[in-house]
């Protein structure tokens, strides 16, 4: 592993998405999300103004989950099914195909996490100057979660590209994938669930939440933010099994790891066997 090229082919893949202005869009997509769930959250209320940290990232949650796999998912094929003829000639340079494919996914990654921490970043200045610091804390262990769950989706996108060099094909099942995991893994379970026993049934509601990245992403989001209240069985299941939130945050953290390293491990295998 030669270090100093995959951090010559990350800055190559950061400077040609800045110059693609994918930056500056999503830090402004997230800029404006934020300050404007965080000014109209409680608009059906009766009541507008800015809201503070905890009731701000608790009400992006949601859009978070459906937001950043998808970007993350776009970025990732595109920087891996980019032109036939800059794809061989980067391949064709002495460099090994495990360097050009950790090179590209440290690009993808520093550019999700530049227009994440410049988007929530901002506005995170303005609703402290309006609503203070409390729960300030709280806020930048959400933001880490969501480019947690963007690493996992660009390890995904990685992978679906090693398996079709076809950009068309591609986007079909990072799109099919996207759907899967954001909209159909829930409902899946939960259809499952009706048709086990009471015993199985809660057993593998508790396993399932393990085979879903987002699933992940919402309940560790959930007990940082002390809602953990309200996401059912499953998760007090869960806090109850592992004897805390630590031990549940812990757990919860090395399986995202696990979804963003099995996938690169694949990837890296089957970019070895490719004739490019």
């Amino acid at each position: 592993m030669d270090i100093h090229a995959i951090k010559t082919v990350a800055r190559q893949e950061l400077v040609i998405h800045i110059r693609n202005k994918w930056v500056l869009v999503f830090s402004s997509v997230f800029a404006l999300i934020t300050l404007g769930i965080s000014y109209f959250g409680m608009v059906t209320s009766g009541q507008t103004g800015f809201q503070g940290f905890t009731r701000t990232s608790a009400s992006l949650l949601n859009l978070v989950l459906y937001l950043i796999p998808l970007i993350a998912l776009s970025i990732g094929t595109l920087s891996f099914n980019s032109e036939k003829s800059a794809g061989e000639f980067l391949f064709s340079q002495p460099v090994s195909r495990t360097d050009i494919l950790l090179g590209k996914l440290s690009g993808d990654f520093l550019t999700m996490t530049l227009a994440t921490l410049i988007g929530f970043g901002m506005s995170g200045l303005v609703i402290s100057a309006n609503t203070g610091t409390e729960g300030a804390l709280r806020y930048p262990l959400f933001v880490g979660l969501a480019l947690l769950l963007a690493l996992v989706f660009l390890s995904i996108a990685t992978l679906v590209s090693a398996i079709c060099r076809r950009k068309s094909k591609a986007f079909g099942i990072v799109l099919f994938l996207w759907f899967f995991f954001v909209l159909f893994y829930d409902l899946i379970v939960i259809g499952l669930t009706f048709v086990l026993k009471e015993h199985t049934a809660n057993l593998f509601l508790f396993f399932s939440l393990f085979g879903n990245p987002v699933d992940i992403v919402r309940v560790s989001s959930l007990i940082i933010l002390d809602g953990h209240q309200i996401f059912g069985a499953a998760g007090a299941a869960l806090l109850k099994f592992f004897g805390g939130t630590a031990s549940a945050l812990v757990l919860l953290t090395a399986t995202l790891s696990a979804w963003i390293v099995l996938p690169v491990l694949v990837s890296q295998k089957l970019l070895k066997r490719q004739d490019i």
